[in-house]
């Protein structure tokens, strides 16, 4: 796919990606917007997310985010990045209303929603897909450092089995633009927030483990988190330290979202495939990380996703 060429002659391109957004979804949204700024220097080019954490402010555009409040003229071309158009929140009218959608992922529950659609599952993320589509005569330390933050999130910092060889040769070609990549993983990826930590400590602390010691939940409900004051932007980084934990080939960690609604995240070992756990209700995502949606209480959502560990576990 050649980007330029699939926007030659657009005047209004949106770009847009998942709703309560992570690493990847920024970075390869603002790394693409930033990408287009200097190939099609006469469109006007906007960039459309739903609440990303300030951890990402240093990412070239990102004050330039708009959230998808307000009717828009109809945009010439739309991308739907590190997901499915359906999964875009306030943004999906104008991806759905664009004259050209062009749908941009790894994840492999995304079948393609767009008229021009590349999903690489084995791929491990959105900037990654996108690193390689780039002209490289057009990166700079700006793109290099938004495209090295998406990829280090979604894989772990280079530890998760989505990291492939052309993973860190592609990383080491970044790190070569002179951006502080050290400083860039420990403040977005490590460093947590005072009341972060603390709501991590309390979901490890009253974490249940179940399945023999295989499986184990952390929840949040409604009540605790206005008791904190936290929102999902406070959770990153807990399911994936109760996956830490010996012995544990299946993490989950759940938040309420509403009365009886639950968010569900998962990380798993290679004994667990995520995606079909979740799968069933709903949702998607990597053989290894993967979540959805829940309706019920607590106990029948654990219930209900536990029968689908349990028959994994059990072969």
């Amino acid at each position: 796919m050649n980007l330029l060429a699939e926007c030659q002659g657009a005047k209004r391109i949106g770009i847009s990606g998942h709703i309560r957004p992570d690493g990847d979804c920024v970075g390869s949204c603002l790394a693409l917007y930033q990408y287009l700024k200097k190939g099609l220097p006469e469109a006007v080019v906007q960039v459309y997310l739903e609440n990303p954490a300030e951890t990402f402010r240093e990412i070239g555009g990102f004050e330039d985010i708009l959230a998808p409040l307000e009717e828009q003229e109809t945009f010439d071309v739309y991308f739907a990045l590190d997901c499915s158009g359906d999964r875009l929140g306030g943004a999906e009218r104008y991806y759905n209303g664009a004259g050209k959608k062009i749908n941009i992922d790894h994840h492999i529950s995304n079948s393609g929603s767009g008229d021009v659609n590349l999903v690489r599952p084995e791929v491990g993320s959105c900037c990654e897909v996108l690193f390689e589509l780039f002209d490289k005569e057009l990166l700079d330390a700006d793109i290099a450092k938004a495209v090295y933050i998406g990829m280090i999130h979604d894989t772990g910092v280079f530890q998760y089995s989505n990291t492939r060889p052309e993973t860190l040769r592609i990383a080491a070609q970044l790190i070569e633009y002179g951006f502080d990549f050290p400083g860039i993983i420990q403040e977005t990826f490590y460093q947590k927030t005072y009341l972060q930590t603390q709501i991590m400590g309390r979901v490890l602390m009253e974490s249940v483990r179940f399945l023999d010691g295989h499986c184990i939940v952390g929840w949040v409900d409604r009540r605790t988190m206005e008791f904190y004051n936290v929102s999902s932007k406070d959770f990153e980084g807990i399911v994936n330290q109760l996956r830490n934990i010996e012995g544990v080939d299946c993490a989950i960690f759940m938040y309420e979202t509403d009365i009886q609604e639950f968010k569900i995240s998962l990380r798993t070992s290679d004994k667990v495939d995520a995606t079909k756990v979740v799968g069933p209700f709903g949702g998607g995502g990597h053989m290894r990380a993967a979540g959805c949606t829940m309706k019920g209480t607590f106990h029948d959502c654990v219930n209900n996703l536990s029968r689908y560990i349990a028959e994994q576990l059990d072969k």
